[in-house]
This record gives C-alpha cells, sequence and structure tokens, in this order.
C-alpha cells in the first residue's frame, strides 16, 4: 500500500496555480474570460437558491418545552381542558351524577342529625346557667345517642282499643290486663310474703301487656322530642298484639292480617318513613315473634303476616320472644309482677331476696297441657311428685298462675332452683318470676336462653343458669336431681348474687322516669335502640363519604 500524501493547504493552493497556468496556456485569454464569467453566474445562482429556501424542520420534542412562553402554556392547558371536558364518556357522566347524589345524600343525612342548641359545657359554665337550662344540659348528655319521636297513630290502633278492652279476648275480658298503663290491678294476698312498705310495687300484670307499658312509658321519656327533624328513632305505638287477639280464632287469614295492613297504610305516607324507608322506625310486639309470622294465606295457618309484609322488612321489632334468626329482632323481657318506683324499693327487695332462707332444693310451677303428645312439663310434674323432699310445686290447673299468684312467689323464695321449660315459645314469662326472686333457672332447651334478651341478661349465662338437655331428662329424670346436687351452697350463693345485681335491667319500674341511676328493662331497651340507630347513620354517612371519594378520584 502506498504512503499517504501529505496535503497541506499550502500544497493545495500550488498545484491550482500550476493548473491555471496549465489552463491558460492552451486556452486564449478570451475564452478564459468567458469561461470565469460562466462560473461567476453560476455561484450567485446558488447562493441565490440559498437564501430564499425554507428553515430547516427541527427535529420531534427537541427542546419545544423551553420555547414557550407563560402566557402559551395557560393558554394550551386551558384548550387541553376544554377538549377534555368535551370527551367525557357517559359513564362518566354518570360518576359524576352519582357523586352529586351522594353529597346531597349526605348533607340530608347531616341536616337530619338531632339539633339542639344545649352543647356541653364546662363546670363553670355549667354552674352560672339558669336551673331550667341547666336541666336542659343535663337531660342533653343523657341524650347523647340521640332522641325518639313517637307518632300520634290513628286511635283504632291503640286507645279504641284499650276503651273496648271487654272485646280483646273472645272468651273474657282484658279490661284487668290493660288497666294501670299495662301494669294490672293491684296485687293482693301477698301479706305474708312481701313486706308492707313494698307492696304497693306489686302487680297482677299481664305476660302480653308490654305494648300499653312501652306506650305509656315512651311518652315521657327523658329523650323524647315533639319535632321529628330532630329524632334518631321513630316509635310506632301500635298494639299489634291487642289487635289480633281477639281475631286469632274463628277468622280468616284476611281478617287478621287488615289491623297491621291498614297502619302500614298510614305509616308509609309520613315524610320521616320515605326519609330512610323505614330503617330509623321501631315498634313493641306484645305478643312472641310466631303470632306475626304466618307464611301462607291458608285460614288455617296460625296468626298474621305482619312481619312477612313487605312495607316492614327495615323496621326494628321488639319483643317479648325473637326469631334468633331475624336480625331485626331483639328480646325484651317479659313484664312480671313486681314494678318498684324508687330504687330503695329494689334494693330493699334484693336484700330480703338475698336473706331468704330456702327449704325447698328446686320448684316446678306450671300445668300439663294435655292437648299436646308426650307433653315435657308432664315429665317434670310426674318427677316432682316423687321427689317431694327436694321439689316443690305448684300445679296451675289447680292455682290460677295466668297472671300471677302469691303461691307462685313464695315457691320460687323458697327455693335454690327453678325448673324451665318451654312455653308457647321457646322462652316463658316465669323465668323472669323466678329471677326475680332470687331463683336460679334450669332451661331443657338451647332456644330458651341463646340468643335472647341479650341487651339485659349477664353473659355467659353458665354462670347464673343450669342447662340440661331436654331429651337426656326425658329418658332418664334422675339427671335433674344428679346435676343440681353438684353445687354447692357457695356456688349457689355466687349464681344468685349475679341474678339479684343485675334485677334493674329485666323489671319494668312505675315510675315515668325509671328507677333513678339505675335503667330498668324499659330504659335499657330504649338506650340500645337509640345507639343502634346511631350507629346505623354514622355507618350510612361513612359509606356515602367513601363511595363520593372514590367517584371524585375515578373522574380525575
Amino acid at each position: 500500500m502506498l504512503p499517504a500524501e501529505n496535503s497541506s493547504p499550502r500544497k493545495t493552493f500550488k498545484k491550482l496555480r500550476n493548473s491555471f497556468n496549465l489552463i491558460k496556456s492552451q486556452v486564449g485569454f478570451h475564452h478564459c474570460k468567458w469561461f470565469f464569467l460562466i462560473i461567476l453566474i453560476q455561484v450567485t445562482f446558488i447562493l441565490f437558491l440559498a437564501g430564499t429556501s425554507p428553515p430547516a424542520i427541527p427535529l420531534p420534542h427537541q427542546h419545544q418545552h423551553q420555547q414557550i412562553s407563560k402566557p402559551q402554556k395557560q393558554s394550551i392547558h386551558q384548550q387541553k381542558q376544554s377538549k377534555d371536558q368535551v370527551q367525557i364518556s357517559k359513564p362518566q357522566k354518570q360518576r359524576i351524577h352519582q357523586k352529586k347524589q351522594s353529597k346531597d345524600q349526605l348533607q340530608i343525612l347531616q341536616d337530619s342529625k338531632p339539633k339542639n342548641k344545649y352543647q356541653k359545657q364546662s363546670k363553670n359554665q355549667f354552674q352560672n346557667m339558669p336551673k331550667n337550662d341547666q336541666q336542659k344540659q343535663l337531660v342533653q348528655d343523657e341524650c347523647e345517642s340521640g332522641r325518639v319521636y313517637v307518632y300520634d297513630l290513628p286511635t283504632k290502633f291503640n286507645k279504641d282499643l284499650l276503651n273496648n278492652c271487654h272485646d280483646l279476648d273472645p272468651w273474657s275480658s282484658r279490661c284487668n290486663a290493660v288497666s294501670n298503663g299495662g301494669l294490672g290491678p293491684k296485687a293482693t294476698g301477698l301479706d305474708s310474703i312481701v313486706p308492707e312498705n313494698l307492696r304497693s310495687a306489686w302487680y297482677w300484670t299481664d305476660m302480653y301487656s308490654a305494648e300499653v307499658i312501652y306506650h305509656e312509658r315512651i311518652l315521657n321519656h327523658k329523650c323524647r322530642t315533639l319535632n321529628p327533624q330532630n329524632a334518631t328513632a321513630f316509635y310506632i305505638p301500635f298494639y299489634a298484639g291487642l289487635a289480633i287477639g281477639k281475631i286469632l280464632w274463628f277468622t280468616t287469614a284476611k281478617e287478621r292480617d287488615r289491623p297491621s295492613e291498614l297502619m302500614l297504610e298510614w305509616v308509609k305516607d309520613q315524610p320521616y318513613w320515605n326519609q330512610n324507608h323505614g330503617s330509623d322506625h321501631f315498634l313493641m310486639l306484645g305478643r312472641l315473634t310466631w303470632a306475626f309470622r304466618r307464611k301462607t294465606d291458608a285460614d288455617s295457618d296460625w296468626g298474621t303476616s305482619f312481619l312477612r309484609m313487605p312495607l316492614m322488612k327495615n323496621v326494628l321489632r321488639l319483643s317479648i320472644e325473637k326469631n334468633p334468626w331475624d336480625d331485626l329482632e331483639v328480646s325484651v323481657p317479659y313484664p312480671t309482677a313486681f314494678h318498684p318506683q324508687f330504687e330503695t324499693e329494689i334494693k330493699q327487695w334484693q336484700d330480703l331476696v338475698r336473706s331468704r332462707n330456702r327449704s325447698s332444693h328446686f320448684c316446678f310451677v306450671g300445668a300439663v297441657r294435655k292437648k299436646i303428645k308426650n307433653d315435657f312439663r308432664e315429665v317434670l310434674m310426674n318427677y316432682c311428685k316423687n321427689e317431694t323432699g327436694s321439689c316443690k310445686i305448684v300445679d296451675c290447673s289447680v292455682t290460677h298462675c295466668y297472671d300471677g299468684a302469691p303461691a307462685i312467689l313464695e315457691a320460687f323464695l323458697d327455693s335454690d332452683f327453678c325448673l324451665q321449660p318451654k312455653g308457647d315459645g321457646f322462652t316463658r314469662r316465669s323465668m323472669f318470676d323466678c329471677m326475680m326472686a332470687g331463683s336460679i333457672p334450669v332451661y331443657f332447651w338451647e332456644g330458651s336462653f341463646k340468643t335472647q334478651y341479650q341487651w339485659h341478661l349477664p353473659s355467659p349465662s353458665e354462670d347464673y343458669s343450669v342447662y340440661m338437655d331436654h331429651t337426656e331428662v326425658r329418658n332418664d329424670t334422675n339427671i335433674i336431681r344428679k346435676v343440681l346436687d353438684k353445687f354447692t351452697k357457695d356456688d349457689v350463693r355466687k349464681m344468685r348474687e349475679i341474678l339479684i345485681d343485675a334485677m334493674p335491667k329485666y323489671l319494668y319500674a312505675r315510675s315515668n322516669q325509671g328507677l333513678g341511676s339505675s335503667n330498668d328493662a324499659f330504659d335499657i331497651a330504649i338506650d340500645e335502640v337509640l345507639k343502634r340507630f346511631k350507629q346505623q347513620r354514622e355507618q350510612k354517612q361513612k359509606q356515602i363519604l367513601e363511595e363520593t371519594r372514590k367517584d371524585e378520584k375515578s373522574i380525575e
């Protein structure tokens, strides 16, 4: 390979000059002049074309953002926003509409919160307030969960039933049962059992009179409001149990449903029903839940279909026995015969029960139901008759037991344990008569205590009661004595003490103000309803808020 030639600018110029001289020697001067003139014209033309050509096209995205001024940026951003707004799809429009609806719902919930000018005050502020305002402040503090509004139903749904009490039962008058605000007539024949200063607290209360008791008490409740806009809960004072009592027999299914249908027709037209579709409404059922759950339209099927009606699907129900599989039902205690007016009365009764000398190991109060084949009550009755040294019997086929009797109270006060079979349902009023006297209940069906009375009775149930499976007892009744003999005197004393301490919670006071610092069964029920509805409202607000935030993020 030949070496590269060194070509400096000086040598290059020398070569060009030699080449020019060579051309000059061969071509005449005249021809050279024209030759250089042509070259000059060509160079001039090339320079002209270069000056008029368009600028070079820049590379894509190369430093464009650095050359845009602030006003231009704002203009471009606004154009982009306008374009995006025009291009919003239908689903996005729907989400925007849903977002607006959610905000509106949230505003409605917030506006419907109980409004009260009495907020919590400091101790000094409270002392400086007028007495009238102090009382209102105390009520406000006691009603933190909200207030209850009581509907003024047409009288045919409650008061007219009381005025026509002779017609509430096809066989006998119910006027005694619904007298004295549902407490019934004053109890008599208790001179040898109850101290004189406590006898005024005793009534022969009907087991199905709770609808009247609750209505009387709620009209005077500390958290009642006359302004529905301030209400957390709405009470429907419909005497459903009394209304169907006279038509449970010898009537068609349609006739039995009619009172409930008429009541619901009235309630559904109320503005505060439609606000939450009845989910903040509640009522009291004085009969067992099973009387309101007829499954078919057959006339031979028992009871009414009240609780199965579509308008009742959101309404909370208080019942003396609940359906364990229905979350909208809460069981409350049966009314007993003891209705103290003051805390001192209940404390005196607690002391009497605590110090009572008990001569019987256990007792049974009831009657054999001959129409029921292999009635378990007959098993218990026959067993007790053979255990005369340990078991005390009150045979209600001989003694009138329906509304209460001195013999029943005396049997429970004299016994450590009381045998409690099923009643018309899994529960019976006798359970509470028994506990009120300090006698420890013995259950034979789990349905008698599991899921029932959770607001009012202690937990666990084993601390104050005994359970024996009814099938095992039916096969060998001696199990009863064997199981109960295992409990020592100290065990019995501890179990009884739990029942005594809990006593105010499962009794109904005869005072509209309750028992002062001790809440009775009614106070507890209403407080728990208000707490439940308040929590329900807060959960709904939280849900709407979360959905609104999700919608906002999806739109962005």
